[in-house]
């Protein structure tokens, strides 16, 4: 049993260096530009072993970005869970996306930065990107049923409220050497200024 339980956790090591290679190289080099045998090469392996674990370069950009949302989803929603007020959880959770990308920013580029194949937009409803947006969303929807926003268009708050942080947070993640003010400060007063316009 022990050796049947290391031989699993070595797979699965591999597995997740696979994926991050391939995410690094998809970073730096674009999606298009990376082959499974170039990832293959970075982590000493043949791309045959590889396609024992993705059935294409296509699946495991896939993985990458189903882990890098089932991530995001669990942390904004552990920390929504901390207040009952339905304006400081969508507080807290704006916020935390923000610090997600500056912690992860190679996994963040890679899931909202970088151009992905049309396939992945079109079934966005079936994966944990859905998920991840609807930690957002759900407590958009509850801040609309306490008539603390000045619309009723949960979708169209949402969607906007996304584009607001995920602009501060890509500025921040792609030009860390601009003469910033204090970052928590920046960061505070984006989704302040975010929730003021939606406020009723």
């Amino acid at each position: 049993m022990a050796s049947r339980n290391r031989q699993e956790s070595g797979k699965e090591n591999l597995r997740q260096e696979i994926m991050d290679a391939a995410r690094e190289l998809f970073v730096a080099e674009g999606y298009a530009s990376v082959s499974m045998r170039k990832i293959a090469d970075k982590i000493g392996y043949s791309p045959t072993t590889i396609y024992l674990y993705f059935k294409d370069k296509s699946d495991l950009l896939h993985q990458i970005c189903e882990q890098t949302f089932a991530h995001l989803a669990q942390n904004i929603k552990s920390i929504q869970q901390l207040s009952d007020n339905p304006l400081e959880k969508l507080r807290s959770g704006l916020r935390e996306y923000v610090y997600f990308g500056l912690k992860h920013p190679s996994q963040y580029e890679i899931v909202f930065i970088t151009p992905l194949p049309h396939k992945f937009e079109s079934d966005f409803d079936e994966t944990n990107g859905r998920v991840a947006f609807d930690t957002m969303r759900d407590v958009v929807a509850e801040c609309v049923s306490d008539n603390l926003l000045k619309t009723k268009d949960v979708e169209l708050i949402s969607q906007t409220l996304w584009a607001g942080i995920h602009g501060i947070t890509s500025i921040l993640i792609q030009h860390e050497h601009f003469p910033f003010v204090e970052r928590d400060k920046l960061i505070d007063n984006v989704i302040d200024t975010l929730i003021i316009g939606t406020k009723a």
